[in-house]
């Protein structure tokens, strides 16, 4: 099974053109489910049948694991065995019958527009580590960009004088503008900063060894700002691009153009932006109107 495993991995990343996290997701999901084969004494792919799918879905269930982590684990596994079906490796797919657990879709926590202000306003200084974290932070949030999107992208992904920023995910690509604030931080750092954070790179961002930044670095970075800035929720970086997805909602936005800035390929998922506002206008109307009590 295992030779199967990295076979598929190779086709994700030479035909689907899938990202790296998205392949990592997949190979550790399978390399449970081989695991779990090994020790019912199944070694082969071919050997795996429908029974020993569905036991275990129910073990991974018994571990207690979120509806959203069972339906990824089952949605690698439909994929995988999809694979090997149109290989002509197995004769009959196993996991046809499989149906995720339903999971319902939180409403993303986010920050206000006044915590957002003031996480923004804390890199002020004129140090190269500040002006890079301040062109960082108010990026993120002109954009909603994945953070991981945000410390892959290249000089020549960014348009200053068109203000946009170009993105690529998972082999598609897609142009996001961002407004003056970030134009005038990024400004800033590419004139005052860059050269001395980057060496021989074509990366708009790195490290302070002149490496390329991890998601590790930059959500230290936030959680080093929102300290300062008093933002005693729990911030992480996506935080930002679901601050940045709301606040738009809140104010007008097209659901459309905010699900094409954010990527996502279904409106379902941006949808839930239209309900939290929803929620948000109840709260309101229900602590403003003499008639609500």
């Amino acid at each position: 099974m295992r030779e199967e495993i990295e076979r598929f991995g190779n086709y994700l990343s030479t035909v689907k053109r899938s990202s790296n996290n998205t392949i990592t997701a997949y190979i550790r999901d399978l390399t449970k489910l081989e695991n779990f084969m090994i020790e019912q004494g199944k070694h082969s792919v071919n050997e795996i049948t429908a029974t020993n799918l569905t036991t275990y879905v129910l073990y991974l269930e018994k571990q207690q694991l979120s509806s959203a982590t069972i339906s990824r684990n089952i949605a690698s596994i439909r994929a995988f065995f999809m694979y090997l079906l149109r290989q002509g490796v197995i004769e009959q797919d196993p996991s046809e019958q499989l149906k995720p657990p339903k999971v319902e879709k939180r409403i993303p926590q986010t920050l206000t527009v006044e915590e957002v202000n003031r996480l923004l306003e804390q890199p002020s200084g004129d140090s190269p580590k500040e002006l890079r974290d301040k062109a960082m932070l108010e990026l993120l949030y002109a954009t909603g960009i994945r953070v991981s999107e945000l410390i892959s992208l290249k000089m020549q992904d960014v348009n200053l004088q068109m203000s946009y920023i170009r993105c690529r995910d998972e082999g598609k690509e897609r142009i996001i503008p961002f407004e003056s604030a970030a134009k005038q931080a990024l400004v800033r750092y590419l004139d005052s900063a860059r050269d001395t954070m980057c060496h021989d790179t074509d990366d708009l961002f790195s490290n302070c060894q002149g490496s390329r930044m991890t998601r590790q670095g930059f959500w230290k970075i936030i959680k080093y700002y929102a300290a300062k800035a008093g933002v005693e929720k729990d911030i992480t970086p996506h935080m930002i691009r679901h601050s940045f997805a709301s606040h738009l909602v809140n104010n007008g936005a097209d659901l459309r153009a905010v699900q094409e800035m954010l990527g996502h390929s279904d409106i379902s998922t941006t949808q839930i932006y239209r309900k939290k506002s929803a929620i948000r206008l109840k709260e309101v109307y229900d602590h403003t109107h003499p008639r609500a009590k």
